[in-house]
């Protein structure tokens, strides 16, 4: 007799619901997040082709720069995530909501007044300086970024809905809202790319302007469906419990810092050690290995609210068969990480041609921060979850102090280049790796004390 569909998906995924609905989300999330990684790899040709490979390198030092002011949601979004998650976990759904238009209001404040603030101190800075460039192309940036800066800024708030359905356990609505922005990037760009000219206002303004319109067409979707009990008001904004969201934000704001500053200043390290036009092949080999990150991602994001959820509930079996599924899954996902390194000089031929060179260096240490970076976020997914982060961000900090004087001592000084610069972050990110492990074990087995314990 043939086996049903449902029984055999009940086999695959064991008896627990909340396993059956992570699995289903991962499913949906392949498909949605495929779909996304193939738009970002068409959207690195189409943009060389339309600003150059000196202004794209100016674009990726730019967008990097930006990219720092996510830390103006000031953990906002890490608190909602588990605050909700909590609330409706114990059936509190007004006290969800309340979360929510905290989560909103209070954003939307700090983003307008930071705006302004931008919008006036853009008159002193001299972009040219900043980002290693030509007075012209400076010029054009002074009237450039204060229109990324409040579009990007505006975002921090539109994206809180992804927060809210990855908290309701629905991560792969955040997949398939983000494929939907990187489609009509790719489709705008490319039309862009059949036009005269390479402006960077143009290409700036498009990149940052439209993901902002889909966002609030989504917000404007989700508040009045789905989430309608759910909807921001200003009646409940309660100060009484903005402190529930930012005691637990503020640590995740600075942690976030950290991650940023990890992240982002290598290419302002490389701007200005080596010039814009080397941001390009490094930021090839980050895209190409990240395909790897992304999918590691879409398989351990939909744990968080369920561990937080599980955590609450005590059910620390389900959570340690978790975590080791995960590791089994990190353990292929290297393997395959090996396959693209071998393969890595093909793939960049094939996608970009042979106009710019990355070299074997650089992309070796580039699939080793891969591994690294994959295997801390098995057991910081957990610590999160739980609220558990004051021993995470004093890791953050030493690693935020120690990161920027390596990369410069590893690429400069003993002369390893571009290799040098992620070699540092590699350090960085093992020593994250192996203090985020050990957390981990105290945790799940009731042995946790003190800081590895707040």
């Amino acid at each position: 007799m043939p086996i049903k569909i449902n029984e055999l998906y009940k086999r695959l995924t064991g008896s627990s619901t909340r396993t059956q609905n992570i699995v289903k989300h991962i499913g949906w999330s392949t498909l949605f997040k495929g779909g996304n990684i193939l738009a970002n790899f068409l959207l690195v040709p189409i943009s060389i082709d339309y600003l150059g490979q000196e202004n794209y390198g100016v674009w990726l030092t730019l967008s990097s720069f930006i990219g720092w002011f996510t830390v103006l949601d000031i953990g906002l979004g890490h608190g909602l995530r588990n605050r909700f998650a909590e609330s409706k976990a114990n059936g509190e759904i007004h006290l969800a909501k309340v979360y929510v238009s905290i989560a909103y209001i209070t954003m939307s404040v700090i983003c307008v007044g930071v705006i302004i603030l931008f919008i006036f101190g853009n008159f002193l800075i001299d972009w040219s300086t900043i980002f290693n460039t030509t007075k012209i192309l400076g010029k054009e940036l002074s009237f450039l970024m204060p229109i990324l800066f409040t579009f990007f800024t505006l975002q921090l708030v539109a994206k809180l809905i992804l927060t809210i359905y990855t908290a309701d356990q629905l991560p792969s609505i955040q997949g398939k809202i983000e494929f939907f922005i990187q489609a009509l990037l790719l489709l705008g760009i490319w039309l862009l790319t059949k036009t005269s000219g390479n402006s960077l206002m143009i290409f700036g303004t498009l990149y940052t302007g439209l993901p902002i319109i889909l966002l609030i067409s989504f917000n404007f979707i989700a508040f009045n469906g789905r989430y309608k009990q759910f909807k921001p008001e200003f009646k409940d904004w309660r100060y009484d419990k903005l402190k529930d969201i930012t005691s637990l934000g503020f640590i995740f704001f600075i942690i976030q810092v950290a991650n940023i500053v990890l992240l982002t200043t290598d290419n302002l390290i490389i701007t200005n050690i080596f010039g814009p036009e080397e941001v390009v092949p490094y930021n090839i080999a980050l895209k190409y290995f990240s395909m790897l990150l992304m999918i590691h991602s879409l398989i351990t994001t939909p744990y968080w609210s369920s561990f937080t959820e599980a955590y609450i509930l005590k059910d620390f079996d389900w959570i340690k068969k978790s975590v080791k599924n995960i590791q089994k899954i990190w353990l292929s996902l290297t393997v395959i990480l090996v396959l693209m390194l071998f393969l890595s000089n093909w793939f960049y031929t094939l996608w970009i041609g042979d106009s710019i060179k990355i070299p074997l260096s650089l992309s070796t240490s580039m699939a080793l921060y891969i591994a690294i970076s994959t295997f801390q976020s098995i057991y910081f997914m957990l610590i999160n979850a739980t609220g558990k982060i004051r021993m995470q961000l004093i890791i953050s900090l030493i690693t935020l102090c120690i990161n920027v004087p390596l990369s410069i001592l590893f690429a400069k000084n003993l002369g390893l280049g571009l290799s040098g610069i992620i070699l540092a972050t590699c350090v960085s990110s093992l020593m994250s790796a192996i203090i985020g492990f050990l957390q981990y074990q105290k945790i799940i087995n009731e042995k946790a004390k003190g800081v590895w314990f707040k």
